[in-house]
């Protein structure tokens, strides 16, 4: 079966971090259909539409567990179940102010401070419902390995399917795919003041797990349930 999964965090839809991140990206990922992107200072409409061709097919977002498939005989529904289990022992987390900045390539929003509750959070997502993940395909292992460059690395690999897990985990929204370093520094520019206005504005809380679905492989991912933690 090619159908992948991935369990995210994203911002309720129409709150004011979903407006900003899905008209950043320029795509409303329930309903698959393209948004206006902003004007942005210094940055061309055609180019922005072109930095952010990436993240645009995944939606605006932050990873918990990256995509996988189900193992044989477990279905969506299954893994659905699960995260409502796992969402009622998981507690909201508020997590610091975000800031544009170079992760590596690209550019992505992340806490300004690191946080035990938000590492915990997300390993709990990772190793809960790891016996659902159907082990990674050749073509998956050669493209990950790239980000695996040692020997822990490439262990976290073997054991979940991706190398930037647990003590490797970095929470982070991506607002590009891979730029330049001065293209990063254009980028961090004319994102910051919006940035800012939304950190003063509607503090961010990650308080649901988010089912978002590949249903090929290339096709974009679409957002087909958000559970809700602590309830």
């Amino acid at each position: 079966m090619n159908r992948r999964y991935a369990i995210y965090f994203a911002p309720q839809k129409h709150a004011p971090w979903w407006h900003f991140g899905s008209h950043w990206l320029g795509r409303d990922e329930f309903d698959d259909v393209l948004l206006a992107q902003p004007t942005l200072p210094d940055i061309a409409p055609d180019e922005q539409a072109l930095v952010t061709a990436e993240p645009r097919r995944y939606g605006f977002h932050a990873t918990l567990k990256a995509p996988f498939r189900l193992i044989g005989g477990h279905t969506e529904q299954d893994l659905l179940a699960r995260l409502h289990t796992l969402a009622t022992v998981l507690k909201p987390v508020t997590l610091s102010p975000l800031q544009a900045s170079a992760l590596g390539n690209f550019v992505a929003l992340t806490p300004a401070a690191e946080s035990a509750q938000l590492q915990i959070f997300a390993a709990a997502c990772v190793t809960e419902v790891d016996d659902l993940r159907a082990p990674p395909n050749a073509a998956d292992l050669k493209r990950r390995r790239i980000d695996a460059p040692d020997a822990r690395g490439l262990e976290l690999l073997q054991h979940y399917g991706y190398p930037h897990v647990l003590e490797r985990f970095r929470f982070h929204f991506t607002l590009s795919g891979a730029v330049t370093a001065q293209t990063q520094q254009r980028l961090i520019y004319a994102v910051s003041p919006e940035i800012d206005r939304l950190n003063a504005l509607a503090p961010l809380v990650l308080d649901q797990l988010c089912l978002f679905v590949e249903s090929a492989p290339g096709a974009a991912f679409l957002r087909v349930a958000d559970v809700p933690v602590g309830a």
